[in-house]
């Protein structure tokens, strides 16, 4: 059988890389979203968010 401690540091290893894997998933999806922004914005599309008040568009 695993001893206490090897059970317990499987666990926090197995912990680690799943919350290291979200960290990296979250900082490429970011990435990737900007990217999408930025080839947007280059088409000519813009977000509703950078209207001026009043819903004019710039």
């Amino acid at each position: 059988m695993m001893s206490h401690a090897a059970y317990v540091l499987s666990c926090y290893a197995v912990a680690a890389a799943t919350v290291a894997g979200l960290v990296l998933w979250v900082i490429g999806d970011g990435r990737a979203r900007r990217r999408e922004l930025q080839a947007l914005e280059a088409a000519g599309i813009r977000r509703r968010s950078a209207e001026a008040p009043g819903g004019v568009s710039k």
